[in-house]
């Protein structure tokens, strides 16, 4: 019987400014290409229009978040505008093993905490063409405050000074061509030699044993 190498799927952690059109990039890329798994966050802020439970994302009461982190179910959590994020680990470690790259929505503090559990993580950064087009896609949605849009301008201005830290920066200036070059990119990372040290080691040993 021939073995063939097991492909184990990688984490691509994508962060970006709000509004910068991070959850429409993923979404396309699960629907265009299979190997791709939506991870759903927890949260303790309130749903907005149209999101529905354990979809966009596990809404949840504080003192439930916070006795999940202590059961340590979760592979990281933040704090974000006055809210709790977190990802639930059983799904991603699941996903993983079934050779699906699993995409993870998570701002700065988060992603940095995954990159540490997760060396050969990646992580990805995107951002609108200017600080004019943020600012025109914060207002559009309609659905904010100028309060909280002004927290989350406040907030960028703080998310800016990490985007060093990321693998990659995409700029999303036309959403079709920016879902392609994000594949390409997730893709192109998993071929990287340090990130196959696993299926090195398969072909190392299956050779020996001839």
């Amino acid at each position: 019987m021939i073995q063939t190498f097991k492909d184990r799927g990688i984490i691509a952690v994508i962060s970006g400014f709000s509004g910068a059109g991070k959850g429409t990039i993923m979404k396309q890329l699960v629907s265009r290409y299979d190997r791709y798994r939506l991870s759903v966050s927890m949260t303790t802020r309130e749903p907005r229009t149209g999101e529905v439970d354990g979809k966009e994302y596990f809404f949840v009461e504080e003192e439930a978040f916070l006795k999940l982190v202590e059961e340590d179910g979760l592979i990281e959590h933040a704090n974000y505008v006055g809210h709790f994020y977190g990802t639930p680990k059983k799904f991603v470690e699941e996903q993983l093993e079934a050779g699906k790259d699993v995409l993870l929505e998570i701002e700065i503090q988060g992603a940095l905490q995954i990159k540490k559990k997760f060396p050969e993580s990646l992580l990805i950064f995107v951002t609108p063409p200017s600080v004019e087009e943020l600012e025109r896609r914060l207002r559009g949605r309609g659905t904010e405050t100028e309060e909280v849009i002004q927290s989350r301008i406040h907030r960028a201005q703080e998310e800016a000074k990490g985007m060093l830290s990321y693998d990659y920066i995409l700029v999303n200036d036309q959403v079709d061509a920016c879902v392609v070059q994000m594949h390409e990119v997730i893709q192109a990372a998993k071929c990287e030699g340090w990130r196959r040290k696993d299926l090195a080691d398969q072909i190392l040993r299956e050779l020996e044993e001839k």
